[in-house]
């Protein structure tokens, strides 16, 4: 099953900017495509990065622009005819791209010009490894290798600033060869499966 799933998320990574994303999705089984469209946000945030750094300023505000659009799109798709699985798999994927526009969001607010700047670096970012064909959780100073566990197309908790510091927290914990996981606050480690991917 594990490598199924690699399989699938090395041909969706891939597959990702051939075809507009709202018809990419279709494509592929929930957990891959969520997670691909994570990687891609890395990446694009990355390019964002990049050409702050070479002085365009509007760099993030455009790429904000763009994760509007995205989100808009996926919510007209809500509101249409959808399977039940294909419903689930679209308000996933915008639970995670609302967080991710709200990030970009702070990171304009706070005029952040850096890719090593803490609001950036303490997200958890996921990114592809060509040369492994792997993907990787990066969290502060820590990197996990995806561990390709099947999680089916389950929904996602909203994320909030609590969430934010419980993520960052476990990833610590984990660097640091704690193996032990428990949440401490009342239904996160039944709801959020982050320590299910990574592990």
């Amino acid at each position: 099953m594990r490598a199924t799933v690699r399989h699938e998320m090395t041909e969706g990574v891939t597959a990702y900017e051939e075809k507009p994303r709202e018809q990419w999705l279709f494509d592929y089984p929930a957990q891959v495509a969520l997670t691909c469209a994570q990687i891609w946000w890395t990446t694009e945030v990355g390019i964002a990065f990049a050409r702050l750094e070479e002085g365009y300023e509007n760099a993030m505000k455009e790429y904000y622009k763009k994760q509007v659009t995205q989100l808009n799109t996926l919510i007209t798709m809500l509101i249409g005819q959808l399977s039940k699985g294909d419903r689930q798999k679209i308000m996933t994927i915008c639970t995670i791209d609302v967080h991710a526009r709200d990030v970009v969001a702070k990171m304009i607010a706070q005029k952040v010009d850096s890719a090593q700047a803490f609001i950036w670096l303490s997200q958890l970012r996921h990114r592809w490894a060509d040369e492994e064909k792997h993907c990787f959780a990066n969290i502060c100073d820590a990197q996990f290798l995806y561990s390709y566990e099947y999680l089916g197309n389950t929904p996602r908790l909203v994320i909030t600033p609590l969430t934010d510091r419980w993520v960052t927290g476990m990833s610590r914990t984990l660097l640091l060869a704690y193996c032990n996981i428990r949440a401490s606050h009342v239904g996160v480690r039944n709801h959020c499966p982050w320590h299910r991917r990574v592990g």
